[in-house]
């Protein structure tokens, strides 16, 4: 067995060590995060907005029927009823 000839490929592979560098750290006043949002996006925040501001009853609308209910005035147009009621379960069948 031969000692000699392992050794010599120890020597070689081993023998040099890697040198460590440098690590540079980014200065907090050169680095900066930055946002980009396209046209599209910044419309559809605007319109998220909007919505979220938007209350979910239209109270004028409501207090209008109740005040229409409470008089007696209120009138359903039966043939528009009945045709808007097919209309929607005949989408069902």
């Amino acid at each position: 067995m031969r000692i000699d000839a392992y050794n010599q490929i120890q020597q070689m592979y081993g023998a040099k060590k890697v040198a460590k560098t440098e690590e540079k750290k980014p200065s907090s006043a050169s680095f900066k995060d930055q946002l980009m949002l396209s046209a599209a996006a910044q419309d559809t925040a605007i319109a998220k907005q909007a919505v979220a501001n938007t209350p979910d009853v239209r109270e004028d609308l409501v207090n209008s029927l109740k005040e229409q209910i409470h008089n007696g005035t209120y009138e359903v147009d039966t043939e528009d009823f009945a045709g808007r009621l097919l209309e929607k379960y005949s989408g069902l069948f």
